[in-house]
């Protein structure tokens, strides 16, 4: 572990990744009972941008060098802003209640958090790399 990154290791292993799998669960468990007319519409749209979050961040996980891994972070990090403007979205047309909106995007909200974190970790050991 070199300034408290995870060098090695799996996206399995990524913190975000874990959450964010937790994140896609939940998606899918909550927009089963939206309107089967949102079947091709919002339903598709959150669950694909869910799965968008996780996917993103094994990607980049998988690339050679932390420029491509920030990269992929900064993708899912948009996915998760899709997320959270398709569940307010949700939350209007009342498809679901406010304690589900809440918990999605809390949990939302906590791969955001842990997005930040490893941004800013691989960003910076990347400044810090190219002064060494």
């Amino acid at each position: 572990m070199l300034w408290g990154l995870p060098m090695s290791g799996t996206f399995e292993d990524l913190k975000a990744w874990q959450v964010a799998m937790e994140l896609v669960l939940n998606v899918y468990n909550a927009t089963q009972s939206f309107p089967k007319s949102e079947t091709y519409g919002l339903t598709s749209q959150l669950r694909r941008a869910a799965v968008s979050v996780a996917s993103n961040i094994a990607e980049g996980k998988g690339r050679a060098s932390d420029k491509e891994l920030v990269l992929f972070l900064n993708h899912s990090r948009g996915s998760l802003y899709e997320i959270q403007t398709q569940l307010m979205i949700a939350r209007r047309l009342d498809y679901l209640n406010s304690e589900t909106s809440d918990r999605l995007f809390a949990k939302s909200a906590e791969v955001g958090r842990l997005l930040n974190g490893l941004i800013r970790a691989f960003t910076n050991h990347r400044t810090l790399g190219s002064r060494l």
